[in-house]
């Protein structure tokens, strides 16, 4: 019986309605990828979503307080964001990998965090 209980409480779960959130958004970020190419959706837009993405991407399969992963996903953001001003991606090797650059990103920006910031918010507000 407690196994059962156990099993059933654990960590790890499946939450459909945030794993279709997770592709849709994932699916919106390729498109701005791809197509867009403005000064405010591509850079500013695709960063808000991003923490968003990932926010669902964790609440699909972990059993966490949202806030928590609201807050991991704030705080793994900027830190990314953080190391880009010391050109860390690089520093791991991917200077002529255009690919890894738009991934890791390859320069710092306020605005970025403030975009991240934004991102968080919203992740607040999906429960």
């Amino acid at each position: 019986m407690s196994n059962a209980n156990s099993a059933k409480n654990g960590l790890f779960t499946f939450n459909i309605k945030f794993f279709i959130l997770f592709i849709v958004i994932f699916l919106v970020e390729v498109f701005i990828a791809k197509y867009m190419h403005d000064r405010f959706i591509r850079p500013f837009g695709g960063d808000v979503l991003v923490v968003v993405l990932m926010y669902a991407f964790f609440r699909s399969f972990l059993r966490v307080d949202y806030k928590k992963i609201a807050i991991g996903v704030l705080l793994f953001s900027f830190l990314i964001e953080t190391l880009q001003a010391f050109h860390y991606a690089a520093r791991l090797g991917f200077a002529d990998n255009r690919v890894m650059n738009i991934i890791l990103g390859s320069s710092f920006s306020w605005y970025d965090m403030l975009a991240y910031f934004l991102g968080f918010l919203i992740c607040l507000r999906i429960k």
